[in-house]
């Protein structure tokens, strides 16, 4: 049987890098992209397999249960890779309604077309759900996150996500369906929708403004190059073992502050700047609502079981986004201008 994978969210920043490798890597399954195109999503990160003959994208949304219907038949999906989701913890603070009706609704939506189109044949499918190192909590004394660490979601983003997991779960366990699951760290590099830590400064930098840093910037995030998860992601998808939960971090702990100052530097060279003239712009605000101290992923499971681990080290992964966002003025432009969206009537008269 033809692989026809339904690859969800795949114009985002992590789920483009998702498709571009599978559409390239792949040529005899065909991969079909479904994407809301809402404000972080953007088919211009797609350009270079738009015209792919084992590529098609579908303009619909994960809440929209019949539109799923048609996708599934239509295209005889065989299997999904779920990464479709509202994803920034701040706007999940001011609106998380939106995150339970995508996060929450539309992976049970997605749950429940795949349980009914598969249902005569359930072992021939699989569906992996892409998720998030946030739906453990916060660690305080050590440690890092295990497969096995109890959820403990401190944030609406966080406890949407938490939920969408135990219904993936619940799913495998009710109604056998073959399911793998995936929490990784942060995620950085080309593409990223610049409301995030790092093209946001970037980006701010560029222009001299100011560099909002939460609290003191003492939150200690984990930190893997975007395409070291899309590898990961091909991995579990074709050797993870099903009914199994894959950590996927970078081995890679930095403070905020630290972050934001190495940014800075790098950003003064590069501009040819004096060094220290854009840590002038770092402005400490005041913290985020219920803002986790530290993230930490311990990744030796899918090391050691599937052959995974990070292809970059931090400041060598920070010079390749810098150099990038460097050399695509044009797209952050549109994405801040949001001029984005002629691109999408154009290509796809949407």
């Amino acid at each position: 049987m033809k692989k026809s994978i339904l690859i969800t969210g795949g114009a985002g920043f992590i789920g483009s890098h998702v498709v571009r490798l599978f559409v390239e890597k792949y040529p005899d399954y065909q991969i079909v992209n479904l994407d809301a195109l809402t404000y972080a999503g953007n088919l211009e990160n797609l350009k270079e397999v738009e015209h792919a003959s084992n590529y098609q994208f579908v303009k619909a949304d994960i809440q929209d249960a019949s539109a799923l219907e048609q996708v599934f038949e239509k295209y005889a999906i065989t299997d999904v890779i779920h990464l479709a989701a509202e994803s920034h913890v701040d706007r999940s603070i001011t609106d998380p309604l939106a995150f339970v009706m995508t996060n929450v609704i539309g992976t049970v939506n997605l749950l429940n077309v795949a349980k009914t189109k598969w249902a005569d044949n359930l072992q021939d499918h699989l569906f992996y759900h892409v998720s998030t190192d946030e739906v453990y909590g916060s660690l305080h004394d050590g440690g890092f996150f295990l497969e096995t660490t109890p959820y403990d979601p401190q944030s609406p983003y966080s406890a949407s996500k938490a939920s969408s997991d135990h219904f993936v779960r619940a799913y495998a366990n009710t109604y056998k369906m073959r399911t793998v699951v995936s929490n990784c760290s942060n995620n950085y590099g080309p593409n990223h929708f610049p409301e995030k830590l790092i093209p946001l400064c970037i980006h701010n930098i560029k222009n001299s403004k100011p560099l909002p840093v939460y609290g003191k910037g003492e939150n200690v995030r984990d930190w893997l190059f975007v395409k070291d998860h899309a590898r990961a992601i091909d991995i579990v998808f074709h050797k993870g073992k099903v009914g199994e939960t894959y950590n996927i971090g970078g081995f890679n702990e930095w403070k905020n502050i630290d972050i934001v100052r190495l940014l800075c530097k790098k950003m003064d060279e590069k501009l040819g700047r004096e060094p220290g003239t854009s840590e002038k712009l770092i402005t400490f605000v005041k913290d985020r609502a219920g803002h986790d101290l530290r993230y930490a992923i311990d990744a030796t499971k899918i090391q050691k079981e599937l052959g995974w681990e990070p292809s970059l080290q931090f400041e060598e992964g920070i010079e390749l986004t810098i150099d990038w966002y460097l050399a695509n003025e044009d797209w952050l432009d549109h994405v801040t201008s949001g001029s984005y969206q002629e691109y999408y009537s154009k290509l796809y008269n949407l």
